[in-house]
């Protein structure tokens, strides 16, 4: 089992920038691709961003391509989402996910693959 525990969110305004982090506890051991999702009101959780076990490589939606950026500290065994140039349409709960895998340098944005789930945290960017 892991335990992913989001931080990070708050009000933000337009134009501004946050930081998300996901701690992952438990059996950290194991081969993770870990990736972010985000949920917005009266709409399906889609995908944000995921990175391989070996951090080399990376995957964004399109929506937050050039904006957003995520990166790993295995040593602590975290997972962070750099979010700038927030837009409205950005407001969402994000929520990290973790996706046991054999390969280190494989990355997903299928969220059906992940196996565990953090609670989410809270992103609200006024205009």
């Amino acid at each position: 089992q892991v335990q992913l525990v989001e931080s990070g969110g708050r009000l933000v305004q337009a134009g501004g920038s946050l930081r998300l982090s996901c701690a992952a506890s438990g059996r950290t051991f194991s081969r993770y691709v870990m990736g972010w999702f985000r949920q917005a009101p009266g709409k399906e959780r889609e995908f944000v961003a995921a990175i391989s076990w070996s951090g080399d490589y990376t995957s964004y939606a399109d929506s937050v391509k050039g904006r957003f950026t995520i990166s790993r500290d295995k040593a602590r065994d975290t997972v962070d989402l750099q979010l700038n140039s927030l837009k409205p349409e950005d407001t969402a709960v994000y929520y990290c996910a973790a996706d046991l895998v054999l390969s280190i340098d494989y990355v997903t944005r299928n969220q059906d693959e992940y196996d565990y789930w953090g609670q989410g945290t809270q992103v609200t960017v006024s205009s």
